[in-house]
This record gives C-alpha cells, structure tokens and sequence, in this order.
C-alpha cells in the first residue's frame, strides 16, 4: 500500500520509517517534514542507510491521489487542521493527541486549543479494541504512558477501587520529542532523575481515565506522576491501586495471564521476572508483572514498553495492520535489543 509519513523528522517518525522500511505491505512514498524540507533523511536520521539520497518533502506536496494510508507524527495540536485536507478514502493513523479525546472540556483543559474531534481510541489488547480498529478508517493512536497504564490496570478493574489508583512512571528522553530544550541535553538529564508535570497535570492523564472509564462503567481517577530518566528511550511504570476483594498474588497474577494468554505483543512474566526497559527497545512487546502488597491490602503491578515501539510507532503499524486486513505482528518484532 502507497504510504506516507507526515511529520518523519521526529524520534516517533523516524522509528515509523525504520520499522516500514522492510514492511511487507506498505511502501514509504513520501516522508514529509516542516522545517527540515529538502534536507536529506539520512541527514536527520543517518541510521536509515536504506532511505539514502531521499529527502524531506513538505506536507504541502504531497501528492494524496496516489497515497492509501498515512501515518501523522506531528505534535499534538497540529493534525486537525491538516486532516481536512486528506480525501476521506486515505486511511489515516494519528500518533498525536488531537483525537484521542472524547470530552471537547478535558481536551481544552490539558491542551489549551480547540477539540478536533474524536477517532477510535487504538490500542488492540484491551477489550473491543482489534475489533473497532478493524472497522475504522481512521484511528488515535494512544500515548506512550497512557498504554502502558491502561494494559497494567484493565485485567484488575473488578478487584480494585478505581477511584484510588496511584501511577509513578519514568520515560526517557525521546518522549519529550526532538526540539532542543536545555532541560534535555545530556549534561543537565545523565545521573539524575525528575519528576515534571508534577501534580496531576499531565496530558496523558485524561485519555487513561477515559480509557479506564469505559471499560468498567464507573469514573476512574488516577494519580500521576511521570519521571524523566536519564536513557534515550523505554517506559518503567509502577500501577498501585487499593484491593476492594480478598485476592492473593497467584489469583490476581492468574488474572492477568488469562487475560493476556493469547496476545501477541503482552508478555506477563512468570513470577520472579521484573519487567525491563532496555530489554524491550526495539521491540512492540509490553511486559507485565503483578503482586499483591498484603501490608497495605495494594495490588502492585510493573509495566515496561519501549515509548517508540508499542508507546508510538510500533503501535501505530498494527493498528495500521489491523486497519488494512494485515497479521496485527507485520513488520513488528518480537524481541528487544537488550543491553
């Protein structure tokens, strides 16, 4: 399938053309970028030796009469202007935030602009969700902590007050996009850590209660906070949340290994294994752990996912596989890269 990228010049829109460069069914071509137009891909991404001698083009030249789906890694705020331009016969995969909210109130609060609208809500693993992806044309792919706490929290949902959930996450660097900040640089990020967005203002905070919201009929609150770690990429998040059911480490681990027994890109580790950032770069998987904290009466579940991979473009292309009729893996892997 004719492909483009818009906004390829990002972390997110370069891991989208390395993981489509050897895709099976899409073919990359146009890669758009804004201030970076004309300037060579490899210039920005020299790691894709396979785009070499291609170059950035501007998002006003692409040519849609001979595209059939596109992947947006723009920042949020920026797609729903450009999505009234794109003929309706174009799929299309949002990596950004403008359609991932239902509630115009909530968008404006957290982002500070007008509500786009509102798209399907991709992420395939939670309930409904690979068949309302297979059904849509165009859909939101969520946010990189947003997944990660919404595979964490789902298979618990029924043993837990969902209004006493608390979340601490770290991410690394690339989550915050590529635009040079000082805060980011590597003398001010390496050996040490910080929290930001401190006090339940994050933007992924909404789009997790949504998500949690619809799923078990009642209002979800969470409260968290997100920590900036000093590695380029990868997601560690630790879900706790009061147990409203007598329920031991071996039920509740078995809730979540029925829930996720057949899923081709959740891994609930067996007992003993804790979750790794850096063993899953690379890769679309999300691994899980989970145990109860009998002196609190808290379940505690881990949660790592690389924020490229299954936190943006990685998720982006199966949802685009599901989209198009595709095996959901296409193009994906499996395993990380490690240390």
């Amino acid at each position: 399938m004719k492909t483009a990228v818009i906004g390829g010049s990002g972390y997110a829109g370069g891991e989208l053309l390395r993981l489509l460069a050897t895709h099976p069914h899409f073919e990359v071509v146009a890669v758009t970028a804004h201030s970076n137009a004309g300037e060579l891909i490899t210039s920005i991404h020299p790691q894709l030796t396979s785009y070499r001698g291609r170059s950035f083009i501007d998002v006003n030249s692409l040519d849609m009469s001979a595209l059939e789906i596109i992947f947006i890694a723009l920042p949020h705020g920026q797609s729903g202007a450009l999505v009234s331009t794109i003929p309706e016969t174009i799929k299309i995969v949002d990596l950004g935030a403008d359609f991932r909210l239902t509630d115009a109130d909530q968008w404006k609060k957290y982002y500070g602009s007008e509500h786009a609208g509102t798209w399907c809500y991709a992420i395939p693993e939670i309930p409904g969700g690979r068949n309302e992806i297979k059904s849509a044309s165009r859909v939101a792919n969520p946010g990189c902590y947003a997944t990660s706490v919404i595979l964490g929290a789902v298979p618990a949902l029924a043993v837990i007050d969902t209004n006493d959930i608390t979340v601490v996450a770290a991410s690394g660097t690339t989550g915050a996009g590529r635009s040079a900040k000082i805060n980011l640089i590597a003398s001010e990020v390496m050996g040490s850590l910080t929290s930001y967005k401190f006090g339940g203002v994050h933007q992924h905070t909404p789009e997790i209660e949504q998500a949690l919201s619809a799923l078990c009929a009642s209002n979800v609150k969470i409260s968290f906070t997100p920590i900036l770690a000093p590695m380029p990429r990868g997601i560690l998040s630790t879900i706790t949340a009061r147990l409203t059911k007598s329920i031991t480490t071996q039920e509740v681990y078995s809730l979540y290994t029925t829930a996720y027994n057949d899923e081709y890109f959740v891994d609930v580790l067996s007992p003993g294994y804790m979750p790794s950032s850096a063993s899953l770069t690379g890769s679309n998987k999300t691994q899980i752990q989970v145990v109860v904290d009998t002196h609190t009466n808290r379940l505690i579940v881990s949660v790592a996912l690389d924020n490229l991979g299954k936190g943006a473009a990685g998720q982006a292309i199966q949802n685009a596989n599901l989209m198009c009729g595709f095996h959901e893996g296409s193009g994906l892997s499996l395993d990380g890269l490690g240390a």
